[in-house]
C-alpha cells in the first residue's frame, strides 16, 4: 500500500506493507487526513537520527474494514479519530494534565495517517474513534482532532460550557486553520471573539466567518500564531489580571516582558493536545454546526502530499486535506 515517509528530510510515498490485526483493534481504510501545523514542524526539525520514528498525518477519516474489538463499533462503520490517549492512573491524569502521561505520548496509530490503511488499538476505539454523521464532509469531521485541542485550550482558560461567557471577550492572534476554529469554538462557548493578524489574505477569510479586529483590552488571549512576536501583541492587548493562553510552538524562544506579567498580574497558561472530555465536546461542536469549519479545506492527492506540504509552508492554502 502507499504510505508517506520522511527519508533524507524529504516527505516521499513509498509502497509498503499493508498493517495486520494481530491484537485487539481495527484495520480502517484511510479516505482522508488533514495536514496540521505539527506534521510541517516534524518535518522541519526531524534529523537523519530521528526521522525513522516520525509519525506524519492523524487527522484522518476513513471505513473499518476489519476489527476484533469489545467496542460497538463493526465493519463498514466510518469514523474520524484523534491519534493519542492516556493511561487515566498516572501522577498527570490524576490532575487531568492527560498530554503529559507518558501512555499519552507513546500512543499513535500505526503507520501514520497519510496512508492507504492504518491500524488502530482498542483504546483508540474506546476514547478517540467517532463515527461519521452523514450531514458532514469528510474534510469537515477531520476537524475533530484539531477542534478538541481548541477546546482544551479554551477550558484550560476557565471558559466553561454551562456557563454565561456572554461578557467575556477574547482575541485571537494568528487566523490560520487553528486560529479561525478557535474563534468559531470561543463563539460556540458563548464568548465575544476577535481575530487579528498581519496577513491581510488571512484577515479577508477570516471575515467571511464574522471573525474581526477591534483594538481592544481583552479578558483572554489565544496565541495561536507560530511568531515569537505574537507575545508582544499579546501583552499589548491583554488587559490587566488577564489571561494569555500558549497554544503555538515558536521557531525560537519567544522573550517575554517579566515585569509587565508581574505588575499586572497577568496568567500565562499553556495548552497542548486534547483530553477524551474534549473528544467529545469537539465532535458534538461538528455534528451539531456549532463551530463552522466549512470550505476551510484545499483538496491534495496522496501523491501530491510533498505539494501540499510547500503550499501550506508558503501560505497558498489555508487548510490541506489529503485525500487518499
Amino acid at each position: 500500500m502507499k504510505s508517506a515517509k520522511l527519508l533524507n528530510s524529504k516527505v516521499e510515498i513509498i509502497q509498503i506493507d499493508k498493517p495486520t490485526l494481530n491484537t485487539k483493534g481495527a484495520i480502517i481504510k484511510v479516505f482522508g487526513c488533514g495536514l496540521c501545523g505539527s506534521d510541517i514542524v516534524k518535518i522541519k526539525h526531524a534529523t537523519k537520527e530521528n526521522e525513522d520514528k516520525v509519525v506524519l498525518g492523524h487527522e484522518v477519516v476513513g471505513q473499518i474494514v476489519e476489527i476484533d474489538s469489545n467496542t460497538n463499533f463493526k465493519v463498514g462503520d466510518i469514523v474520524a479519530l484523534g491519534h493519542h490517549y492516556p493511561c487515566f492512573n498516572c501522577e498527570f491524569c490524576r490532575i487531568g494534565a492527560y498530554s503529559m502521561c507518558e501512555t499519552f505520548k507513546k500512543s499513535n496509530i500505526s503507520p501514520c495517517g497519510f496512508s492507504e490503511f492504518i491500524k488502530v488499538d482498542e483504546n483508540h476505539l474506546k476514547y478517540t474513534v467517532y463515527k461519521v454523521p452523514k450531514n458532514l464532509e469528510y474534510q469537515e469531521i477531520a476537524y475533530l482532532e484539531p477542534l478538541a485541542c481548541v477546546i482544551r485550550a479554551i477550558r484550560r482558560a476557565g471558559y466553561k460550557l454551562d456557563s454565561d461567557n456572554s461578557k467575556s471577550n477574547s482575541l485571537v492572534i494568528g487566523l490560520g486553520s487553528i486560529g479561525l476554529i478557535t474563534a468559531e469554538a470561543l463563539k460556540a462557548f458563548g464568548v465575544k471573539a476577535f481575530g487579528y493578524d498581519i496577513n491581510k489574505n488571512r484577515t479577508d477569510f477570516a471575515k467571511k466567518y464574522g471573525v474581526e479586529y477591534k483594538k481592544d483590552e481583552y479578558d483572554c488571549i489565544f496565541m495561536t500564531s507560530g511568531s515569537s512576536k505574537a507575545i508582544n501583541t499579546a501583552l499589548e492587548h491583554v488587559r490587566n489580571g488577564g489571561k494569555i493562553i500558549v497554544f503555538s510552538s515558536v521557531e525560537n524562544e519567544a522573550g517575554y516582558k517579566n515585569n509587565d506579567i508581574y505588575y499586572r498580574e497577568l496568567s500565562i497558561i499553556a495548552s497542548y493536545s486534547p483530553s477524551v472530555e474534549d473528544y467529545k465536546i469537539s465532535y458534538d461542536f461538528l455534528c451539531n454546526k456549532k463551530a463552522n469549519v466549512k470550505d476551510t479545506s484545499t483538496i491534495y492527492t496522496l501523491d501530491n502530499l510533498p505539494l501540499a506540504i510547500e503550499d501550506s509552508i508558503c501560505g497558498r492554502v489555508f487548510k490541506a486535506y489529503i485525500k487518499v
